[in-house]
């Protein structure tokens, strides 16, 4: 008996389709595996054209993404989300496009890194965060700031190709301002000197820098890495510009009239409200050199958080503190439930810090550690309250 044999999918013959190639579910024929070829050949060769922006659909569906772990900063999340699109969006334009590098102007745990890292996630790209304050002139004690591009590499798993489309998060960047602007006999270089070095990496180069990190060194072999199409983005609290701010807001509405006081809207504002009204010479007078302000053309702020934002954050994020202590706790059977008053002093208490979100972790540590620590104590629901928040924080906090 002669088996009928047919390619699945084009149901030819063998007579007719000449040659099939046969597998576990079946057969497949000349012509189906040459079509099949230039079909991967060509989604291949889109994705190398429009590489990641032929992924991201829009700023919006960034957007949403990003609102799924960052609370509040609607202003700082849709500027961030444009110009990120706009950057990925430049590597498939035949016309030469800046770059949209991005500078966040907050306070510290206001979330800027939180952002750089949620972009990075919803693009798949490599993302690394560096200190700006560990970065030194070469030939000096300290990083190279090619240290930065090996960090990226290293989150690429040394693929080339991935670490030159990746995201560059620079910390701290407000701590390498030049700290006068009178001329110095000592060399500053971890402060103008970084920033003179960043300008070429930040651009776009092609930067060689040694594989395991460390010095450069003549004998060291080194990878090329092509800067043009890294995002970078730089972040920073900039205590004190606020006050520079205002001094160019007294000054140029007391001309016209008024005195002692700014414009009426911008009177009675809180510390970070000056921030959106920052300008490049602000920035300059605070202490970065022009040609660096040049190559961060996007700036945004972001604002301070109260009461009500750190109370979400505590439970509305996909990663929220709360969901995380209650894995915790269900992977020893044991149901958390923290109270709503409960969940409020915690978010009274961390504001006190001036730590923002971050100061929450550090507060849900020193009330949830005791009660991990003698979690086999504990059968069936263990309910968190105020007094127990209260009873916790009486020997961190005065009443």
């Amino acid at each position: 008996m002669v088996i009928d044999v047919k390619c699945i999918f084009c149901t030819r013959g063998k007579n007719e389709a000449g040659l099939l190639l046969s597998g576990l579910e079946g057969h497949i024929c000349a012509y189906c595996i040459e079509q099949a070829y230039k079909m991967i050949h060509e989604e291949d060769s889109q994705t190398k054209k429009y590489g990641i922006f032929h992924h991201t659909k829009s700023p919006k569906e960034l957007k949403s993404f990003i609102d799924r772990y960052v609370i509040g900063q609607e202003e700082a999340k849709k500027v961030l989300s444009v110009a990120v699109h706009n950057h990925y969006k430049r590597l498939s334009a035949s016309l030469e496009i800046d770059k949209s590098n991005i500078l966040l102007l907050g306070e510290t745990g206001t979330g800027k890194t939180l952002l750089g890292w949620s972009i990075s996630r919803f693009l798949n790209v490599p993302f690394t965060i560096v200190d700006a304050t560990i970065l030194t002139e070469a030939g000096y004690v300290g990083e190279d700031v090619e240290s930065i591009l090996t960090r990226l590499l290293l989150a690429a798993d040394y693929d080339v190709a991935k670490a030159e489309k990746g995201i560059v998060f620079i910390d701290e960047i407000d701590k390498i301002s030049r700290k006068s602007d009178h001329p110095s006999i000592t060399r500053d270089v971890s402060g103008e000197g970084v920033q003179q070095a960043l300008l070429k990496i930040i651009e776009g180069s092609v930067v060689n820098v040694p594989p395991e990190g460390g010095r450069k060194h003549p004998d060291k072999k080194m990878i090329s890495i092509d800067t043009h199409n890294i995002l970078f983005i730089a972040g920073g609290a900039f205590n004190g510009l606020e006050n520079i701010i205002k001094k160019r807001l007294n000054n140029r509405f007391s001309s016209i009239g008024y005195k002692n006081c700014i414009q009426p809207q911008y009177c009675h504002s809180h510390t970070t409200d000056y921030l959106q009204y920052t300008t490049p010479a602000d920035l300059r007078y605070f202490g970065l050199i022009p040609e660096l302000i040049g190559r961060l053309p996007i700036i945004t702020h972001l604002n301070s958080l109260d009461v009500n934002a750190l109370y979400r954050i505590m439970i509305e994020p996909k990663n929220a503190l709360i969901k995380q202590y209650k894995k915790l706790f269900a992977m020893d059977d044991v149901h958390l439930k923290v109270t709503d008053k409960a969940i409020r002093k915690i978010v009274e208490k961390t504001l006190i810090t001036g730590l923002g979100a971050r100061g929450l972790r550090n507060m849900c540590e020193k009330i949830f550690n005791d009660f991990l620590f003698y979690i086999k104590n504990f059968q069936g629901i263990l309910e968190i309250d105020e007094n127990i928040i209260d009873n916790k924080f009486k020997k961190y906090f005065q009443k």
